[in-house]
């Protein structure tokens, strides 16, 4: 027999923790398709989570699982890493929610072991009226986090209110879609690429999510862009030489028509900073929210 003392007594106090009942419920397919239908009421603050359910719907590979605080009329939805799934170690852990309440919001951050705070991991797309609330959660359990710009989320409530540029006959011959031959040349030019994980993500998103590309005189992209995973517009990108020439437009324009077509939601962030890529989307008609904004934050990195 040992008497603890108080140094133990507080990794005893985690081990037990993590042992104790879960109130949160993990969806089912079934599940998952009432909870997208409950997210698409909330939009546009909800799009980010809609656009994870509406792929994982349409059975689009992901390594996620989804949690909510009750069923069926929560609170609280979180898309987390699913410990289960092998392939989730090829990619960052990345954990997005949406939250109509934020004191429950932070009860089963803090008290219910929804997330795995001793791990590096990415919240992504939260509104960021909620920082205040995410520094005091890990600052009580002496995790540190880093915050990302700010972004803009834009987005078009139908395909009327697209403003397409013009096209000629000769541009409109060279748009393709990007394959797997592509990947390495994404993964180089995108800004939080360039390593094993970058490309694991964009040969993920060429294999299973629409793409759009403009091709030079030899077959190979000069001009692109891709969907995400949560289903917005993203890694935007011209080469240098290539730029000035209303690529960009034509390219979201283009996707964006394919993706109403198939009712495919059509959103993106844009970073506060990046003048240029929201003058271009708000000049395609998008639309945003102007008392929302969200972030991307970092924890125990």
């Amino acid at each position: 027999m040992k008497v603890l003392n108080s140094e133990e007594l507080q990794i005893a106090e985690g081990v037990l923790l993590k042992h104790l009942p879960k109130s949160f419920k993990v969806l089912n397919s079934e599940e998952l398709q009432i909870a997208e239908g409950v997210l698409l009421k909330h939009l546009p603050k909800s799009f980010k989570v809609y656009g994870i359910l509406y792929g994982i719907n349409r059975k689009k590979p992901t390594t996620l699982e989804v949690i909510v605080d009750t069923w069926p009329d929560f609170k609280v939805i979180i898309c987390r890493p699913d410990p289960k799934n092998k392939r989730a170690l090829d990619f960052v852990k990345k954990v997005t929610y949406y939250s109509t309440d934020e004191e429950v919001l932070k009860k089963i951050l803090t008290e219910e072991n929804a997330i795995d705070w001793s791990v590096f991991f990415l919240i992504g797309g939260y509104d960021i009226s909620h920082v205040p609330m995410l520094k005091e959660v890990s600052a009580g359990i002496e995790v540190n986090n880093q915050g990302h710009v700010p972004v803009h989320l834009l987005y078009l409530p139908d395909s009327s209110h697209l403003l397409p540029p013009a096209v000629d006959s000769e541009l409109e011959s060279r748009i393709s879609t990007l394959d797997l031959s592509h990947v390495d040349l994404v993964n180089k030019t995108w800004k939080f690429g360039g390593n094993k994980q970058g490309y694991m993500n964009i040969k993920n998103l060429i294999s299973n999510f629409p793409s759009c590309c403009i091709t030079d005189d030899q077959g190979q992209p000069v001009s692109w862009v891709l969907v995400y995973d949560y289903c917005a517009l993203g890694l935007l990108y011209t080469l240098p030489e290539h730029r000035g020439r209303g690529y960009a437009k034509v390219l979201v324009s283009t996707l964006a028509k394919r993706l109403f077509a198939e009712g495919h939601p059509v959103f993106c962030f844009i970073e506060e900073e990046n003048e240029v890529s929201y003058r271009l989307f708000k000049n395609l008609g998008f639309i945003e929210d102007p008392s929302y904004r969200a972030q991307w934050c970092e924890f125990n990195f």
